[in-house]
């Protein structure tokens, strides 16, 4: 198990593995551009080779990178939802650029298009790896492309109409999109602020197994390749998504333990986003977790 932070990129993205070493993280996650809107930032070659080279100097382990919080592929603004599109496929080739494992993203709503929301969506992932070709008939072929880093779809705290709170929400938006673009493609980032908002009970040993199990029923704990590790302020089952520092929320210290556990098998990441006062403590009291369950 490795255990990271989340970096910023302030300055240039060339600068997020010194960060990430000086931080002592294991593994990070960054955005590319701002999370809140606005086009993607311009990341030329020399940032690219410079970020590759403190990468490899630094020694940080893996890295991920996080997609813009705007994306919604079921959203009935043709704005959005292209703009959604093209983002996540920008976000890809980003990734492949700098040498990071995944991109993360949310799904985004169903308020739009209601029950017709999950067709919309997996549209939307399929056309982000679209690759169109137009014959001398002037027929138009798709051929998709198949990315080094993968989408990781995150689960999330299903707040209002958002898509993406349920293992079967997710097992679904996974098979039928691989039907279109190809296996193996997508994977999934667990949230476990996220997971316990949205009715899966992580507080003990018992629960967290119970909880995998039946993601491994539903999705496939091989399917899981990062985790975001944070404790929740929200409530079991509230659908609020609110992040708290490890053992300082409503999983628990035993929690957050039972998870560690449970997905050791799994050499996963584990990176926190957890309030940046205490999240040096944090990294820190996971690490001596880990060593209790060595």
């Amino acid at each position: 198990m490795k255990f990271g932070v989340h970096i910023s990129i302030e300055g240039g993205v060339a600068n997020a593995p010194k960060r990430a070493f000086d931080a002592d993280a294991e593994c990070f996650q960054i955005f590319s551009r701002s999370p809140h809107g606005g086009k993607s930032l311009k990341i030329d070659e020399a940032a690219i080779a410079d970020f590759k080279r403190d990468f490899k100097k630094y020694k940080t382990g893996k890295f991920f990178i996080h997609s813009p919080y705007y994306i919604n592929f079921a959203s009935e603004n043709n704005r959005i939802r292209y703009g959604s599109i093209s983002a996540i496929r920008s976000e890809l080739e980003v990734a492949d650029s700098l040498g990071a494992s995944g991109v993360v993203t949310h799904l985004g709503s169903s308020a739009d298009l209601g029950d017709k929301a999950g067709e919309k969506l997996v549209e939307g992932l399929c056309k982000s790896f679209e690759i169109p070709s137009f014959g001398k008939d002037k027929t138009v072929k798709i051929k998709y492309k198949r990315f080094k880093a993968k989408l990781l779809l995150e689960i999330t705290a299903g707040s209002g109409n958002i898509m993406g709170d349920t293992f079967e929400e997710i097992a679904f938006f996974i098979k039928e999109t691989e039907k279109k673009i190809g296996k193996n493609v997508l994977g999934v980032c667990f949230d476990t602020a996220h997971a316990f908002a949205s009715g899966y009970d992580l507080r003990t040993s018992e629960a967290v197994h119970r909880t995998f199990a039946d993601f491994d029923k539903i999705i496939g704990l091989e399917r899981i390749k990062l985790v975001h590790l944070n404790d929740s302020l929200a409530s079991f089952n509230s659908h609020s998504d609110r992040h708290a520092n490890i053992g300082k929320g409503k999983i628990g210290i035993e929690g957050i333990r039972s998870v560690l556990a449970e997905l050791k098998p799994y050499d996963l990441d584990f990176v926190l986003e957890t309030p940046p006062l205490r999240s040096a403590k944090d990294l820190e009291l996971l690490k001596c977790l880990r060593k209790e369950l060595s």
